[in-house]
């Protein structure tokens, strides 16, 4: 039987990347998805990949979000808030308008979101997986609003799990390293340009810090998406599930 039989997800971000891969996932193993993002042609594309409905719209305006949500129906099980972006910024320099942008998508869209979502869970129960990254534990110098921002993101979700646990709602983080999306092929770009080699460059050394020695697939962070949203993890909430091939560890440098 799919592990999600009878069930319905929201998934935001759901275009590109983690959120689009999410959304086939869940589709894969039973879901009804409503995809929700921006880019029309993508996120139409993803929808009709998975038979899923696309909802075109932004998580800073509430309007859009209530048109996603309405589209679930009388009941939602699956929460996953995928969309999120990065401005390359550092603490003595970023400006006003980066931090709250970044802060605006990335934290106050993921609360925006769930808070929406909470009438129709409060239902029959479900799960809530954010995507924070592993950014909220080791920041770089360079991304100082995303970093903040994700951090912010995981002590939400755990004031989501102590708040509705007794709704018999469950909220969780997934806190993933470097993945092949386009959001990690721009900051490869620009990283690219600051230093003056080539994008292939700066992924070989991005992987020589990883203990797997790769970049994750947007599918294997879906996978954990998928785990923390089915009932296998049906006691387990709060929590932060971390997915960087080892990122964090200290890695004997590899060859090129």
């Amino acid at each position: 039987m799919p592990r999600l039989d009878g069930k319905t997800a929201l998934v935001t971000g759901a275009a590109t990347g983690i959120g689009r891969a999410t959304a086939a996932l869940l589709a894969l193993s039973g879901a009804r998805v409503v995809l929700f993002g921006l880019g029309d042609a993508d996120l139409q594309a993803a929808a009709v990949e998975c038979g899923g409905q696309a909802i075109h719209g932004d998580v800073t305006k509430p309007d859009d979000i209530a048109k996603a949500v309405t589209a679930c129906g009388a009941w939602l099980d699956i929460v996953v808030n995928a969309a999120g972006l990065i401005v390359p910024d550092q603490p003595a320099s970023v400006s006003d308008e980066v931090w709250a942008k970044t802060l605006d998508v990335n934290l106050t869209g993921t609360m925006r979101v769930c808070r929406a979502s909470l009438p129709l869970l409060r239902q029959r129960g479900g799960a809530i997986v954010n995507v924070a990254s592993v950014a909220a534990f080791n920041a770089s110098p360079d991304s100082a609003s995303y970093a903040a921002s994700k951090a912010a993101v995981v002590a939400y979700t755990r004031s989501l799990a102590y708040a509705h646990g007794a709704d018999g709602i469950r909220a969780n983080a997934v806190a993933p390293g470097w993945v092949r999306t386009p959001m990690s092929a721009h900051e490869m770009q620009l990283l690219a340009d600051q230093n003056g080699t080539t994008v292939d460059a700066e992924i070989r050394g991005v992987e020589r810090r990883i203990a797997l020695g790769r970049m994750a697939e947007p599918a294997e962070i879906a996978a954990c998406c998928l785990f923390l949203a089915s009932d296998e993890a049906s006691f387990v909430t709060g929590a932060v599930l971390v997915a960087d091939g080892g990122g964090r560890a200290p890695t004997q440098n590899r060859a090129v």
